[in-house]
């Protein structure tokens, strides 16, 4: 079983900063790409940054310039850096990840989510 704990959202004003940290953890052999997602009150689930393995990145048009998304591979660890926040980027933020656990068996994760909350 692997378990993905997301920490660091809470409430900023606009302009601000904020950094989401998210650790894997349990039985992991291999973690592929990980990912921050958002979903907003009333709207979808987006995908917000792409890491892979080996630190390749993609981002949403809607924060490319702002947003940073990094990784720690002995730490099993994901960030997302967020500067210049919006109004629009107030979301619940979750990461997500897949990979191959002890029993050899594919897994795919997600955290439980952090709420963001960008005042205007």
């Amino acid at each position: 079983q692997v378990q993905l704990v997301e920490s660091g959202g809470g409430l900023v004003q606009a302009g601000g900063s904020l950094r989401l940290s998210c650790a894997a953890s349990g039985n992991i052999v291999t973690i592929n790409a990980m990912d921050w997602y958002r979903q907003a009150p009333g709207k979808q689930r987006e995908l917000v940054a792409t890491i892979t393995s080996g630190s390749s990145t993609n981002y949403a048009d809607s924060v490319k310039g702002r947003f940073t998304i990094s990784r720690d591979n002995a730490k099993n660890t994901v960030y997302l850096q967020m500067n210049s926040l919006k109004p629009e980027d107030t979301a619940v933020y979750y990461c997500h990840t897949t990979g191959i656990a002890f029993d050899w068996r594919t897994y795919d994760a997600w955290g439980q989510g952090t709420r963001v909350t960008v005042s205007s």
